[in-house]
């Protein structure tokens, strides 16, 4: 396992690594500095946010439940399909 990280570490361009760090770190400090501290949220938003998570889950696993349903029937009229198209040609087939 040693040997793999000494390959690793061997592998990664060094100088790359280090002439890029302070653009790196300027970024990042923009970045903290654009973000405003966060609160923790209240209760009451927690409990909001989970309703209106599960109320969006409700919703998707109805919109899923409809699709599985149509794509059931489509596979019935395919399966049916299929059925008549196979004696069609077995029709033909036997003449």
């Amino acid at each position: 396992m040693a040997i793999a990280w000494l390959t690793a570490l061997k592998v990664i361009p060094w100088g790359d690594v280090i002439e890029h760090a302070p653009k790196v770190l300027s970024a990042a400090r923009k970045l903290l500095d654009r973000t405003p501290a966060a609160l923790p949220p209240s209760k009451d938003e927690v409990q909001e946010r989970m309703a209106k998570t599960l109320t969006d889950l409700a919703e998707q696993n109805t919109r899923l439940v409809n699709a599985v349903e149509v794509l059931r029937v489509r596979t019935r009229i395919l399966m049916l399909t299929t059925v008549l198209l196979g004696l069609a040609v077995l029709g033909l087939w036997l003449r």
